[in-house]
């Protein structure tokens, strides 16, 4: 499973891509992540506040670090 983290690097950024490999570690879901940095990239997602978190091309979460629960909905 292929999941982007959209933020210009901050530290709710890296939170939420640490939170995201720790719930798939619990989980045992095989998880990529890959973080985007580039604003042109991240505003072609339409997302204005960052972090944000897409998988599948969709945007699943903005603006805030997700809950541990909100991320072991999305890898379920």
């Amino acid at each position: 499973m292929e999941i982007k983290v959209l933020g210009p690097g901050c530290a709710k950024c890296k939170a939420t891509a640490d939170l995201i490999t720790r719930v798939a570690a619990e989980t045992g879901k095989p998880v990529t992540i890959e973080k985007i940095e580039d604003m042109r990239q991240i505003v072609s997602f339409g997302v204005m506040t960052t972090p944000a978190v897409v998988m599948g091309g969709k945007v699943v979460h903005k603006g805030s670090v997700p809950s541990h629960d909100q991320v072991l909905s999305w890898l379920n």
